[in-house]
């Protein structure tokens, strides 16, 4: 069996048209639901980049290593899925980004690791120049020239020539494709720019009451209280249908070289963007809104019972033990994730599971504010760059980016953060889009100390992990 890993970044899920959305074009992600396992609730561990992938690839909550920030990605002690599967015979290859691998991982986890660009490639600029209001709102122009020359395109080629070189009796494969888009800037190549008007945008989520003092930092730093938020979002959904058209484009590779039916193939992403919503632009890294959590998952597998959903709750980490089951591989370290097998069989997920989510650091782990100089992204720290207001807000207001923790269930939400008046309790079935916190509110009560009960008894077992090794004393 191969195993082809489609990861677009920061794409949520209900911006998709099998996840609701009726104003969208995404017919590829549809036919992949129609073909495949659509899991409705799948919540990442945590809301930026590096530390979701490394959850997923470990099956670790972030908190249990310390991979909480964009800066800690996986070392070479530590077991990760993409590692399993080159040990056990496979030929990894991955193109794209790297948010996950240390360098020195690399070449035990994979055959190829490479980012394919064009350097002549124009990726837009800002709408209005730098000191101008607007400047931070993360809308771009255009891109120049078409799709192709974006590098997105240019890692799935490299991922779909890999495909047709392979011959008969090449030794069985992982590919990993992490993308670029939606994440922003919001830009896009013509006609995606344009494909949407405000007009298609669905309504956007107010800024509700009760909401926790990062949202108003974020506003502020940024200066974008009066951003063209409903803009912002048509051009986010114009690069999700970009996105939709480069699976489009895998699949059918897939299928035109004969490996459909030997390749399990998963589409899904590692957080959301608030893309308007609240108001707000890009994520947070100690942020928990659905809109950043609940990212797709779709599995199309051999034998799969087409066109099932899954509405329970489900774990973005839970791919790992998902593929290693599914191709027979023995898991030897202690992990958290489920997996999904049964489900992808035709099974009802657990209605009981919950989905945790955590982020944020402490005031005295200054090593991982994003506003800190670090060798490869001292770019953060100008002016001039649409991050730096990112940076200094952390720097300048560290509560605001203080410890957060989320569980999840199908009826509420509580979010606990280091500072108790910034916590958040949501009635999902009476404000499902996370309006109104009825954190402390007496009529909630009950269900507020059986979410934290849980949370407690979650944290005691997932504290820690005791590796796999013989004796270090011998006999």
């Amino acid at each position: 069996m191969n195993y082809i890993l489609f990861f677009p970044d920061e794409l949520r899920a209900e911006t998709l048209s099998c996840y609701g959305n009726s104003k969208i074009k995404t017919p590829n992600f549809d036919r992949l639901a129609r073909e495949g396992v659509t899991f409705d609730q799948c919540h990442v561990q945590n809301p930026v980049c590096s530390p979701s992938r490394v959850s997923l690839f470990t099956g670790h909550y972030v908190h249990v290593a310390g991979h909480r920030t964009l800066w800690n990605l996986i070392k070479p002690h530590e077991n990760n899925l993409l590692r399993y599967f080159k040990e056990a015979g496979y030929e990894v290859r991955v193109y794209g980004k790297n948010d996950v691998l240390s360098q020195e991982s690399i070449p035990l986890s994979a055959d190829v690791f490479e980012n394919r660009r064009d350097p002549d490639a124009k990726h837009g600029k800002p709408l209005v120049p730098f000191g101008e209001k607007g400047y931070y709102d993360f809308l771009y122009e255009p891109m120049e020239g078409d799709y192709t020359r974006h590098s997105d395109y240019m890692n799935l080629k490299a991922g779909m020539d890999f495909i047709k070189s392979r011959k008969k009796g090449d030794k069985p494969f992982v590919l990993f494709l992490p993308l670029i888009f939606p994440h922003c800037p919001y830009t896009a190549p013509e006609p995606y720019y344009s494909m949407y008007s405000e007009n298609d945008v669905p309504d956007l989520r107010p800024r509700g009451t009760g909401k926790p003092a990062f949202h108003n930092l974020i506003r502020q730093y940024r200066d974008i209280d009066d951003a063209d938020f409903k803009k912002t979002h048509a051009v986010y959904m114009g690069m999700t249908s970009y996105i939709d058209t480069l699976l489009g484009e895998l699949m059918d590779c897939v299928k035109d070289n004969g490996i459909e039916d030997d390749t399990m193939l998963i589409a899904s992403a590692d957080h959301g963007d608030y893309a308007g919503d609240y108001d707000l632009v890009e994520k947070w890294p100690s942020g928990c809104e659905d809109v950043l959590t609940r990212v797709p998952l779709i599995i199309r597998a051999p034998g799969c019972k087409a066109g099932h959903r899954v509405s329970e709750i489900v774990e973005l980490f839970d791919i790992m033990p998902t593929m290693l089951d599914d191709a027979g591989i023995e898991i030897k370290h202690t992990h958290f994730a489920t997996s999904l097998i049964d489900q992808i069989n035709g099974a009802p997920g657990d209605p009981d599971r919950a989905a945790y989510c955590e982020g944020g650091y402490n005031p005295n782990e200054p090593q991982c504010n994003e506003g800190i100089p670090k060798p490869t992204t001292s770019f953060m720290t100008k002016p001039e760059t649409i991050y730096y207001p990112k940076g200094l807000q952390q720097l300048e207001h560290p509560g605001s980016v203080g410890r957060a923790v989320m569980i999840r269930t199908k009826d509420y939400k509580l979010v606990r953060r280091s500072f108790i008046e910034d916590s958040e309790f949501y009635d999902l079935n009476k404000d499902p889009l996370e309006l109104e916190n009825a954190y402390g509110r007496d009529e909630y009560r009950e269900q507020q100390r059986e979410l934290e009960r849980r949370l407690l008894d979650w944290y005691l077992a997932t504290s820690d992990v005791v590796p796999f090794e013989e004796d270090p004393r011998g006999a």
